[in-house]
């Protein structure tokens, strides 16, 4: 696995494009509906994130964000007083979320596309790094770790979101259910009964290019069950998993939010602080 992949995924398949139809389908480029209606969208399924945000004090802090997506909390950052610059991976993004400052009057310090590689940003240059489920994407996470690690001001604050290895999406919903009806689904795979979901056919697909017995396997199946059955790659995280692939820092708090487990109907339950989809964490610079 390589960042180009990555990038050519992500580039093709803008995070969250497809929910509310798309820049270019049913908003043809109106910028200010699209992001009003994605927003819209995002606060309503994953309202924690507001909540999330406001634990910290962005107030006249040098933020960095990467992996920028629609750019919405670009926009909520910079509501609350950051001092934002912005990097992405994909022309895709960085252009998307161009449009929204312009459109929005947003005031930023910056915005460039790039990777997490190697950050286009001097030493020392941010009090805050905030990336919101993008660093479970980058295959080289160590690079990216000492990457972040070196913009980032002597105990400065790396604020992240990742996928959680200790939820029901995952240990449930990734690990037995979806992979147990794939299985069941398999031998029908020329079938009409394998035609009646876009998403299945996807993964039958998938299975019968590569081999059922390979596409179960977890790493393979994690990979392509977090966004989409043509994610080239994620990985799920525990704390102590965090303390291991984030070496340059100090883990110094942790917790899980958003019930999200498809296609068990879970969504509204109030377990996200136990089962939670998104394993929130603060981390301080080493020095």
């Amino acid at each position: 696995m390589n960042e180009t992949e990555v990038q050519a995924f992500w580039n093709a398949h803008p995070c969250g494009d497809h929910i509310v139809g798309g820049l270019h389908g049913e908003f043809a480029d109106d910028y200010e509906r699209f992001f009003a209606a994605y927003d819209a969208w995002r606060y309503d399924q994953e309202g924690h994130i507001l909540a999330c945000l406001d634990r910290f004090d962005w107030r006249g802090k040098r933020v960095l964000e990467i992996g920028l997506g629609q750019g919405a909390e670009s926009e909520q950052l910079i509501r609350r007083g950051a001092r934002w610059s912005g990097l992405d991976l994909t022309a895709e993004s960085v252009e998307r979320v161009r449009a929204r400052l312009r459109t929005r009057e947003l005031p930023h310090d910056a915005l460039k596309q790039g990777s997490a590689l190697s950050i286009p940003y001097p030493d020392n240059s941010f009090d805050y790094v905030f990336s919101h489920g993008v660093l479970h994407h980058i295959p080289d996470i160590h690079t990216a770790q000492a990457e972040i690690r070196r913009v980032l001001r002597p105990g400065g604050t790396l604020v992240a979101m990742l996928y959680a290895r200790d939820s029901l999406n995952f240990q449930v919903s990734i690990r037995l259910v979806r992979r147990a009806v794939l299985a069941a689904a398999y031998p029908l795979r020329r079938t009409r009964m394998a035609g009646r979901s876009d998403m299945l056919r996807a993964h039958l697909a998938n299975a019968e290019r590569i081999g059922l017995r390979r596409y179960l396997e977890l790493e393979t199946f994690t990979h392509r069950n977090t966004d989409g059955p043509f994610n080239p790659f994620a990985r799920v995280y525990s704390p102590r998993e965090v303390t291991r692939d984030f070496p340059d820092f100090e883990l110094e708090e942790w917790f899980r939010r958003y019930m999200h487990a498809p296609p068990l109907p879970v969504h509204r339950l109030p377990f996200g602080e136990r089962l939670g989809w998104h394993l929130w964490v603060r981390l301080r610079a080493k020095p």
